[in-house]
């Protein structure tokens, strides 16, 4: 069986109602720890995306100065991809 701890946490009446009503008393720590796994997975990506904020910089990435530019530079891409396919396939 997993670690686990029991902690106890102080809800809303009115939230622990709904809780019970929709998702009944035996399933309530599953919802629980379902739903704090998927709000802690947003919370770590928020950070890592303010962290990376700026790594790329427009003069150094011109293809990324706006969405046209990145479809064109991922269609170059694309095109130079299949280029590379037919010659070494002979197609």
């Amino acid at each position: 069986m997993e670690n686990t701890k029991l902690t106890p946490i102080r809800f809303p009446l009115d939230l622990l109602s709904d809780l019970d009503k929709h998702v009944g008393e035996r399933q309530k720590s599953k919802f629980i720890i379902e739903a704090t796994k998927k709000e802690l997975l947003k919370l770590k990506q928020k950070k890592a995306l303010k962290f990376a904020a700026g790594v790329i910089k427009d003069k150094e990435y011109p293809e990324f100065a706006s969405a046209e530019d990145v479809a064109s530079w991922v269609r170059r891409l694309r095109d130079e991809t299949e280029a590379r396919r037919r010659e070494i396939f002979g197609e």
